[in-house]
């Protein structure tokens, strides 16, 4: 399939946000994670929004390494054997949340096929450093399917985050072309479960328009997720991070996405942020103190 062109007004939003990373603060932000060994989703995934979010002080850290056990075909992550959990990791991550002065912090995961657990209990043991070291921090664990390991999910849980994410990526009629070794009925699962486990935390999911669903799909999919008890989504669109990942289908217009949030909103998502360039940790802190209020 012959690429897409990418539209002027969308290269403009993008090309604002690269701008914004030559500023003295996300200047130091760079800094900050170099000088702490960490890895970010940000620089991963090659996040569009990696400017704006790190002049408010945001970012997404990604525990459990740079290296995916999957090779999902949006995905800039590295398909690549993994290395052992890092024991020094979830120190080094609460002192760069204290030293940002974070107050809401995403931290998220390649899938780890290779662990029994998928990481679960390295990724309880860093939200557990945060707790310790700065108390007040809201996090939000955004966390892979776990191979379907409940045991696993509830681990995650009792460390207490504030709301728990997993993204459904697309829709169901997609995901033997998009999610290489995902199931779309296995994320559901792990969403439902999340809310019967612990029903005070919100979960919280998103999606990528762009691939080929259709408006019925969309409707269905919102159907499926607040079927499962989702509270949180964000919408946004699919940019391809090479010419040898899954194609561009289409370039919604930003009116469909004011569209689909509002549809969202009308089946009961507590907060819901949908735009082109809206990524599923994109101004998470916000998005949380509107579910809660």
């Amino acid at each position: 399939m012959n690429s897409l062109p990418v539209p002027d007004w969308l290269k403009k939003l993008v090309g604002q946000n690269k701008a914004a990373l030559r500023s003295a603060v996300a200047l130091r932000a760079e800094t900050s994670i170099r000088g702490h060994a960490l890895h970010t989703v940000c620089h991963a995934a090659k996040c569009p929004n990696r400017g704006e979010c790190f002049n408010c002080g945001d970012a997404t850290f990604m525990i459990l390494g740079e290296r995916c056990t999957r090779g999902c075909r949006f995905c800039a992550v590295d398909r690549l054997p993994p290395l052992p959990p890092d024991p020094d990791e979830p120190q080094r991550v609460a002192d760069a949340v204290k030293e940002w002065g974070i107050r809401y912090a995403v931290l998220t995961m390649p899938t780890r096929d290779d662990l029994p657990d998928g990481g679960a209990t390295h990724f309880a043991r860093v939200l557990q450093r945060i707790h310790t070291t700065t108390p007040d921090v809201k996090l939000e664990p955004l966390i892979s399917d776990l191979g379907g390991n409940e045991t696993a999910l509830h681990t995650v849980l009792d460390a207490r985050p504030d709301v728990l994410a997993h993204n459904v990526e697309t829709v169901c009629a997609l995901y033997d072309r998009v999610r290489i070794g995902a199931d779309y009925t296995r994320t559901l699962t792990l969403l439902e479960n999340s809310k019967k486990y612990a029903p005070d935390i919100l979960t919280k999911s998103g999606f990528m328009v762009g691939l080929g669903e259709t408006p019925a799909q969309i409707t269905q999919l919102f159907k499926d997720l607040r079927a499962a008890g989702v509270d949180l989504l964000t919408i946004g669109q699919y940019l391809a991070p090479s010419k040898n990942h899954y194609p561009v289908v289409r370039y919604p217009q930003p009116e469909e996405y004011q569209a689909w949030e509002r549809e969202a909103l009308s089946l009961g998502f507590k907060g819901v942020a949908s735009g082109p360039l809206v990524r599923s940790s994109y101004r998470a802190g916000a998005l949380y103190r509107q579910a809660i209020q």
